[in-house]
């Protein structure tokens, strides 16, 4: 038995945003959840904000989402939302600021003091006593898939790592794909972020949890990737391709809404909060290494839907695309372990996972 749930609204297109005014207003006082550049750069907040002026839609920019944003700073912009009397959110960027907005959408609504009825950590148990506030979504990389995901991951200096929580109120009402808002990337972070969505695919086609629905999007998504896998290269982009990406990617999320991902994701957060290595590039180091180990005949069935030759030829290519300027010392690799042993995700690898295993992985792949 398998179910499959997606909310979500999807619309894919050149100036989607400007043609479809009434599915990104959602009430009557916008919060934008955005990153210092990333919405402005794309052009895609000008939109917004003229979509919303035009409509005579008050709004306010929440634009303190950094890169691997901390559960902190996302109850702060709780509170903003909530002392400007937002009723309903916009997320324009990469990841994120769309795992952000998820965030705030909940903080907003529930407000974290300590000894309440809802403290800030409270926020992984999935469940609130206010729903958070509606959302939508206007991702500016071909990456997280977070547009269609009830995730949001968020990093806790606390426990030194990354952790994700999961609310089906947290899906986006709609999500709006152009290519636009992609085209002009620097080309690293556009392999970096292609390489995440990727991942996804992989590691939900691989999971315990798959099923024919998510296989299905899983080997299509692959196959659009593997049609571009030139352009991230050279960099040779336009509008059409960069659509293309972000709906793989879109893909990517649709599947892991339905299986989560695997160690690779658990694994390669370490590398994100301790060396500050980009989400996709780290989790594209340890792709191989967890991917040789899957059952043969899925391993060649993601090669051969990315167009690829085999397992080596995947290697190969990834190394030519995700440079690799840091050292590594093998204490760090096993202390790495301890943490990412602990994730959820363990449980959905297709094979069994040890701390060894993860350590033998680790060295394997940076050492």
């Amino acid at each position: 038995m398998y179910k499959f749930h997606m909310p979500t609204k999807i619309i894919v297109g050149e100036n989607c945003v400007k043609e479809n005014e009434s599915e990104l207003i959602l009430g009557g006082r916008a919060l934008i959840v955005t990153g210092k550049t990333s919405g402005k750069r794309s052009g895609a907040l000008d939109d917004v904000t003229k979509v919303l002026e035009k409509n005579k839609i008050p709004y306010h920019v929440y634009d303190k989402v950094e890169n691997n944003p901390d559960i902190e700073s996302m109850a702060e912009g709780g509170k903003f939302a909530r002392e400007c009397g937002c009723d309903f959110i916009i997320a324009v960027g990469g990841g994120s600021p769309m795992d952000g907005a998820k965030a705030i959408s909940v903080y907003a609504t529930n407000e974290p003091k300590d000894g309440s009825d809802f403290e800030l950590y409270d926020i992984f148990k999935g469940e609130y006593k206010n729903k958070p506030l509606p959302m939508v979504a206007i991702p500016t990389t071909a990456g997280t898939g977070s547009e269609v995901t009830p995730y949001s991951i968020l990093t806790l200096h606390k426990e030194k790592t990354k952790k994700s929580f999961t609310c089906v109120d947290c899906f986006f009402k709609t999500a709006f794909l152009d290519g636009r808002y992609t085209v002009n990337l620097p080309l690293q972070v556009a392999r970096n972020t292609v390489v995440d969505a990727m991942c996804h695919l992989i590691e939900g086609y691989t999971n315990k949890k798959a099923s024919p629905s998510s296989d299905y999007m899983a080997l299509e998504g692959l196959r659009i990737i593997g049609r571009h896998l030139d352009k991230l290269k050279d960099g040779s982009f336009d509008t059409c391709s960069c659509t293309e990406l972000l709906w793989a990617s879109t893909l990517g999320g649709m599947v892991i809404s339905q299986t989560g991902t695997t160690i690779v994701h658990s694994m390669g957060y370490q590398l994100t909060y301790f060396k500050d290595i980009p989400h996709g590039m780290a989790n594209g180091y340890l792709l191989y290494e967890y991917l040789k180990r899957v059952d043969k005949k899925r391993m060649a069935q993601c090669i051969y839907a990315l167009g690829l030759e085999g397992l080596g030829e995947l290697k190969e290519y990834l190394e030519q695309i995700l440079p690799r300027e840091q050292d590594f010392a093998e204490d760090e690799l096993i202390a790495w372990s301890e943490i990412s042993i602990k994730a959820r995700n363990v449980a959905s690898c297709p094979y069994p996972v040890t701390k060894e295993l993860e350590i033998e992985i680790y060295k394997n792949s940076l050492l």
